[in-house]
């Protein structure tokens, strides 16, 4: 019986794979190159949505994800290979489109040469401060009764801001707060506010005549949290960037966040603290500069980060009830498009 199996015709299911698997050979020979392992070719008009089981969905995604990602790396090599065989006659490559480059253009982005505006700088309340008359004393304080990742971050912070000073609120109002800094010489106050023990928002006013900036803090990151932290940051004064504010409210942010530091900066610390505006959003960073030789130089980042986001600039100090706003953020009338920033 088996032997007259064996030599019979083949069953039914046999000639059906013989049958696929001949299509599949004759489908390779007309595309001309031969399907790699656990290669999938997906028709143009191919939608995962269409997919009602959830895990065969998620599974074609990721193979249609995979797909995509070789037929870019390869039209790369094909694009590099044709730069090469060109040489010196290859064109330029093209500027990738990004956000940034599409911005909409502000009407108020300052101009290095514009003579108004070195004038308003000239006579603004951060004059003293860059005419060299002041000295920058910094007072740190939290929302009333702060937890401990927030007094942490006070004390980190203080570290990288010198001459800066953390005293706890106890119940005070900053309206009487604000008059006893400036008896005691104080040039910044900085507050540090917390929801559900997270710090989440930054007031920075400046001494004695403003102003005053309110904003949201967020990716809070103490020194611990850091991966391939350095040591402790030492007492050297650091360094100062500020990275991409070209609007005048940008530049009015730039001159508040330099005054909180000193102006002779001592590279024999090698460190720097970065406060680096992308689509409004500043970051902040402290690095150490770290001399491999000659030639290579690394940065090792020293904590604490934080990203913050301006809500509101206002005229003079700190007043919640009567004070006089240069500019709010109100999200319905000026997010209007993803290309549109204001710092």
């Amino acid at each position: 019986m088996a032997e007259s199996l064996g030599k019979g015709k083949k069953s039914p299911k046999v000639q059906h794979n013989a049958e696929e698997t001949e299509e599949g050979a004759s489908r390779e020979e007309d595309q001309g190159a031969p399907l790699e392992q656990g290669q999938v070719l997906f028709p143009p008009s191919f939608s995962v949505s269409e997919i009602k089981n959830k895990q065969r969905r998620h599974f074609m995604f990721l193979r249609w994800k995979q797909q995509q990602r070789k037929e870019k790396l390869a039209i790369k090599k094909k694009r590099k290979k044709e730069r090469e065989a060109l040489g010196d006659k290859a064109p330029p490559k093209p500027v990738p489109k990004t956000i940034e480059n599409q911005r909409v253009y502000d009407e108020t982005t300052v101009d290095p040469n514009d003579e108004e505006v070195a004038l308003d700088e000239a006579t603004d309340e951060f004059a003293p401060y860059f005419n060299r008359q002041t000295v920058p004393k910094i007072l740190i304080t939290t929302s009333d009764r702060p937890r401990g990742r927030t007094v942490r971050f006070c004390e980190q912070l203080s570290q990288c801001i010198p001459n800066s000073h953390v005293y706890y609120r106890r119940g005070l109002a900053l309206k009487r707060i604000i008059p006893q800094c400036m008896s005691r010489d104080f040039t910044d106050l900085i507050v540090i506010n917390e929801d559900r023990k997270i710090p989440n928002g930054l007031v920075l006013s400046h001494l004695p005549d403003g102003p005053t900036a309110h904003f949201k803090m967020s990716s809070v990151r103490l020194r611990k949290e850091i991966k391939r932290k350095g040591k402790s940051p030492t007492e050297h004064q650091p360094e100062v960037i500020l990275n991409n504010f070209t609007t005048r409210l940008g530049h009015s942010i730039g001159r508040m966040f330099a005054s909180l530091f000193p102006h002779d900066p001592q590279f024999v610390g090698r460190q720097v603290a970065t406060f680096h505006n992308q689509r409004d959003y500043i970051f902040f960073r402290f690095h150490r500069y770290i001399f491999k030789n000659e030639k290579k130089v690394a940065i090792q980042e020293l904590g604490p980060r934080f990203t913050l986001k301006l809500r509101s600039l206002q005229k003079g100090t700190f007043d919640s009830k009567f004070g006089e706003y240069e500019w709010i953020h109100k999200r319905r009338e000026m997010d209007t498009s993803r290309r549109k920033f204001h710092l």
